[in-house]
């Protein structure tokens, strides 16, 4: 196990607040492996690369050694977590919990080592206790103190809704901790409440009290939303190679290192050199490439990734994409009405005449459907005729 500077540089790289530091350092000290959690509800089938932040930083430490117990809540995910929301998200079907939880076992192994790793439903310990041991576990934090969470005080001030059950989410994440031991549990920066009621429970149970390591939410393509399906900004682990590396490729050069950050597993010393070398010069395109492929091979292989990369280059580098190009953000509205809005045509008139006659590209693709309406969210790169191009974020 690596010095205890180290880890915690590691530990800490991408990190939006870790508490508390000092009493991690303390842990650190132990010399012991460190019983690290991190809780995923099956709400999906597929998972995208902003999932991933978590599933990444329990990899580094494993990486440092570390015991690394990845939590499916089958339990908790029939109860529906409401974080960041403002309503009560419908809680699932057991059938549904089961089959996404066998998805996210065959994902997350792509990231984390099977063989390192310990893979724990929270079922193992919710059914047995019954309805006598949640009215015990609910006896333990106060309706006050649930409503100093965000959301549900914001529900409660404006006369929305909180079901009882949503009440229990936070106790049943605390108690996970204190079923597992935890000595460190992972979360997103929307699960600060949460992860700190696991705090409090394992006091109250006479253990010591896990740290908690919060990661931020990632952004997507637009570099602007949340990465999210819905919107339409995702790079999806289970989408096909040449679909995942001209997505990373069309980010911008600024949103790269925050990729570089949340997604790669290169040493903090090699990322700080490709910074330095772009810094001198060096085309920030040949950067991103590496982080694209290191994406693709992580998810496929090496091999799809050197494909995606030939086909990438095949595409857009000897289409004579530039280096540089306009990034604008123009509203949500059909194809002919973004060309107008980017300047690329003089009217929407002009701009179905050149769809017509193949003159369009999105992404290096040949437009031919003049109907199709780029979403909210969407970043893509348009092309009209051989010298007009412009990357467009949609809002």
């Amino acid at each position: 196990m690596t010095d205890i500077p180290s880890q915690l540089a590691l530990i800490k790289r991408g990190a939006d607040e870790l508490l508390i530091e000092a009493e991690l350092i303390e842990k650190l000290k132990s010399g012991r492996p460190l019983r690290v959690k991190a809780g995923f509800d099956p709400t999906a089938p597929d998972l995208h690369l902003g999932h991933t932040v978590l599933i990444n930083k329990l990899r580094h430490f494993q990486d440092l050694g570390h015991h690394v117990m990845f939590l499916i809540g089958d339990f908790t995910g029939m109860i529906g977590d409401p974080t960041g929301k403002n309503a009560t998200r419908p809680p699932l079907s057991r059938e549904q919990i089961l089959q996404n939880a066998e998805t996210y076992r065959e994902q997350v192994f792509k990231i984390l080592d099977p063989e390192k790793t310990e893979v724990c439903f929270n079922s193992t310990w919710f059914e047995p206790i019954g309805a006598a041991g949640m009215i015990k576990l609910a006896a333990l934090h106060t309706v006050a103190r649930m409503l100093e969470r965000d959301d549900f005080s914001k529900r409660y001030a404006n006369g929305q809704p909180i079901a009882i059950h949503e009440f229990l989410y936070p106790l049943c994440q605390g108690y996970d901790s204190v079923a597992m031991k935890a000595d460190v549990e992972l979360g997103g920066t929307d699960q600060k409440f949460n992860l700190l009621v696991g705090r409090e429970l394992q006091k109250h149970y006479g253990q010591s009290p896990q740290c908690v390591l919060m990661m931020p939410l990632l952004e997507g393509l637009d570099g602007v939303n949340k990465m999210s399906k819905s919107l339409g900004n995702y790079v999806g682990i289970a989408e096909p190679p040449k679909e995942i590396f001209g997505k990373l490729m069309s980010v911008s050069d600024d949103l790269m290192w925050r990729y570089f950050d949340l997604l790669s597993f290169r040493g903090n010393e090699e990322i700080a050199n490709l910074k330095r070398d772009v810094g001198d010069g060096r085309n920030p395109r040949d950067v991103k490439v590496l982080l694209a492929q290191e994406i693709v091979t992580r998810f496929h292989s090496r091999g799809a990734a050197d494909a995606a990369l030939a086909d990438f280059e095949a595409r857009f580098q000897k289409g004579a994409l530039p280096d540089e190009m306009p990034e604008l953000s123009v509203p949500a509205a059909p194809i002919a009405q973004v060309l107008k809005q980017a300047g690329l045509v003089a009217s929407t008139s002009e701009a179905m005449r050149m769809i017509d006659g193949g003159g369009v590209r999105i992404n290096s693709e040949k437009l031919t459907d003049k109907g199709l309406v780029l979403n909210a969210g969407e970043t893509v790169v348009l092309q009209v005729g051989k010298r007009k191009f412009a990357r467009v974020s949609l809002s």
